[in-house]
């Protein structure tokens, strides 16, 4: 007789090993699937990111070049003062002398007072557009934040998504998943605002 009941014991703990293969399967499948949708967001949230830094560098020498011509339009303007200048001191000296100041002299300081002040509403305008365009740069540097800091948020669910899978941990991958909606919702308040 044997001394114990017969059960074979190699078949119960190969269908065990089984059963624990397709749990841990599942459970991989589930971790792969999320760090997959995970890995989609933020490589649209990367590429939104990069969009407005590119666009935001666009502006910003857009508002360097409208700025070099606001200085050119300055420059002008002291040139037509200095010019003006000499003229009165032109006629300053015909009056001094007792004498009419010629015509010319007169004209030319009446030119460089008009050509001043149109020179000076080209300037300002220059200054008002770059003023704008960086205005609107800081905006997009301000967005782009916001996508750069959605992709970190993804990029630190899909490492514990990782971890999770390596180490068959179900309160990383939760963390994963908290991570990677928080990065959603972050990803649409950055598209949103």
């Amino acid at each position: 007789m044997p001394e114990g009941p017969e059960i074979e014991t190699d078949q119960l703990s190969e269908a065990i090993h089984e059963e624990m293969e397709k749990e841990g399967g599942a459970f991989l499948k589930q971790i792969a699937l999320s760090t997959a949708v995970l890995a989609a967001f933020a490589a649209v949230a990367a590429l939104k990111a990069g969009s407005t830094v590119n666009e935001a560098l666009v502006l910003k020498t857009e508002a360097t070049r409208l700025q070099a011509q606001a200085s050119d339009q300055w420059s002008y303007y002291q040139a037509k003062g200095v010019k003006a200048t000499v003229q009165e001191a032109t006629r300053a000296t015909w009056e001094v002398a007792g004498k009419t100041v010629p015509q010319k002299t007169l004209e030319q300081i009446s030119k460089y007072a008009h050509e001043q002040v149109e020179i000076m509403k080209a300037a300002q305008e220059k200054e008002k557009e770059r003023d704008e365009k960086s205005s609107e740069a800081d905006a997009l540097l301000h967005h782009h934040h916001r996508f750069a800091n959605t992709v970190a948020l993804f990029q630190v669910s899909i490492a514990l998504g990782a971890l999770a899978a390596l180490t068959r941990s179900r309160p990383l991958w939760r963390g994963s998943i908290i991570l990677g909606l928080s990065g959603i919702g972050l990803f649409l308040f950055a598209i949103l605002g």
